[in-house]
């Protein structure tokens, strides 16, 4: 089979590498307006002739269409603006399409296509990453092991191994993504009721195992995805909520309500300049740890009912760094899951033709068998 990945940044890279695995997988066309900073662990495929390096702006809409034509699958990795026109170019080419999401705006008008994207007989799956994606499946699978759910409470971080600076942060994926979720509004629901609440805010300890240890939890937008509005007035209790090391969520609030990350420009001397964009140009170096180790801890809790009795379903994971390929656990963990949604809906082991979340289309069971397979282990916890 032929699959196209759009993107060949971190982690529309580590797609392309988990498809290259995949027996199956006849070409990999990996797309992108230059090729010049191709991660290592792809040097040993620029030489494989299933692996196709395409030149192509996302914006050019015809040559995108090309670039899908013989394809049985889409793995958008593009910023998140880009996934609403890229959907339509996939289904005028009759082609399953699946992206990393991340705006929920975004994915509800995505949602609005399912009519055709069923008279085309292909799926459409958005927010496929690791939040939006695999926190919402894992929260899904234990929502249908109750028979009813109280409450749904997602944790999740990419943190450095190694914590330094006062941020105790690293990039682990764009900057810019990251300040939009602190600075917009979080949706959660509360006693049944969709409501949003401030990023950064109602911080809570979050206790892992050595050499992890305590972090601390805030809410921020966009890892519910659909969720919220598809559960509001079923499910009492349900929300999302970053893990950072101690002390970020507060830095940032405080970098937030001076104003240094609003996007409206300001006069600085006689030049329009945007805060946003002078503190992404002066924290993104610092940021960046060329040789940090990273990892990634999840954590979602479900409680409900079974049988008449309680019972709480909990997932964790803890992935980091591979050392051995040189692929993060953000990568892993993201650039995955973004390739095995495209395998499945090419197996027809996801939900019908339509335009579906991860939680309504990816069965969880195989998800997480497909993740062990690649050494992603998620452990499960029943109480």
């Amino acid at each position: 089979m032929r699959m196209l990945v759009l993107g060949a940044g971190l982690q529309g890279s580590a797609c392309a590498f988990d498809l290259l695995q995949h027996p199956d997988v006849t070409e990999v066309r990996l797309a992108d307006r230059e090729f010049s900073a191709l991660p290592a662990f792809l040097t040993p495929y620029r030489t494989d002739p299933r692996l196709v390096l395409l030149p192509l702006d996302a914006r050019d809409h015809a040559a995108a269409r090309q670039a899908m034509h013989g394809v049985a699958a889409v793995m958008c990795a593009l910023p998140y603006y880009f996934n609403l026109e890229m959907t339509r170019a996939a289904l005028e080419c009759g082609v399953h399409f699946c992206d990393l999401g991340g705006n929920t705006g975004i994915v509800n008008e995505q949602k609005a296509l399912d009519a055709q994207a069923k008279a085309k007989g292909v799926t459409v799956i958005p927010d496929c990453g690791l939040a939006p994606g695999m926190v919402n499946i894992l929260a899904q699978l234990g929502i249908s092991r109750c028979d009813t759910t109280e409450s749904v409470k997602i944790f999740v971080g990419g943190l450095p191994q190694a914590p330094e600076g006062p941020l105790k942060y690293q990039i682990v994926y764009s900057l810019e993504g990251v300040l939009d979720y602190y600075t917009t509004l979080s949706w959660i629901v509360r006693d049944g009721k969709r409501m949003e609440v401030k990023a950064l805010s109602e911080v809570e300890p979050v206790h892992f195992d050595t050499p992890v240890g305590e972090l601390e939890a805030f809410h921020t937008a966009g890892g519910l995805s659909t969720m919220a509005q598809r559960y509001e007035g079923q499910i009492p209790s349900m929300e999302y909520k970053t893990l950072r090391y101690p002390g970020h969520a507060h830095i940032m609030e405080a970098v937030r309500e001076l104003g240094l990350l609003d996007l409206a420009p300001i006069d600085v001397k006689g030049q329009k300049v945007s805060p946003r964009d002078v503190a992404i140009a002066a924290m993104g170096p610092k940021l960046k740890k060329p040789n940090g180790r990273d990892l990634v801890a999840l954590r979602v809790v479900v409680r409900g009912v079974k049988n008449g009795k309680p019972i709480t379903h909990t997932w964790e994971l803890v992935d980091r760094y591979d050392e051995a390929k040189g692929i993060t656990a953000m990568e892993r963990t993201t650039g995955f899951s973004l390739a095995i949604t495209g395998l499945l809906q090419v197996a027809g082991v996801v939900a019908p033709a339509g335009v579906h979340t991860p939680d309504e289309a990816v069965p969880g069971e195989r998800y997480i068998a497909e993740l062990a397979k690649r050494g992603i282990i998620i452990k499960e916890l029943v109480a």
